[in-house]
């Protein structure tokens, strides 16, 4: 099941799948690092969330929080961090999980198979949940 979901995922991004059906995929999903403690980085879900990645004034959608993909400066958001979801070389991004399935993940590294960029995830999904 893992695989199939994974390629799923990869079609519709790959593919010009509609937004929703992306958004629709990882609804809900969670976001944990590859790090020694597979921290939580929050949830794929609409901006009202206090757990949201797209929640700005939230932990985890706040550019200024250390467990934020979107602080440029903390661990995970930062370009040089291995573990950093923008990083473009990394290959122990961010994982997007849901029902305890991998679907993918979150990565500015576009060789990694599996994969969505931060900005593009938001682009499609931010005002769709």
């Amino acid at each position: 099941m893992k695989s199939k979901a994974l390629v799923v995922l990869v079609f519709l991004i790959a593919s010009s799948a509609h937004a929703e059906e992306v958004c629709e995929i990882v609804k809900g999903a969670v976001l944990i690092a590859q790090d020694d403690k597979n921290t939580y980085l929050g949830k794929i879900a609409n901006s009202y969330d206090s757990e949201s990645i797209f929640n700005e004034y939230g932990t985890y959608g706040s550019q200024y929080n250390s467990l934020s993909v979107w602080n440029q400066y903390g661990t995970f958001g930062n370009e040089y961090n291995s573990h950093s979801a923008t990083n473009s070389y990394t290959s122990t991004p961010p994982m997007i999980i849901k029902n305890k399935k991998i679907l993918g993940y979150l990565s500015a590294n576009k060789n990694l198979r599996g994969s969505i960029t931060p900005n593009l995830l938001k682009a499609l999904c931010k005002d769709e949940l």
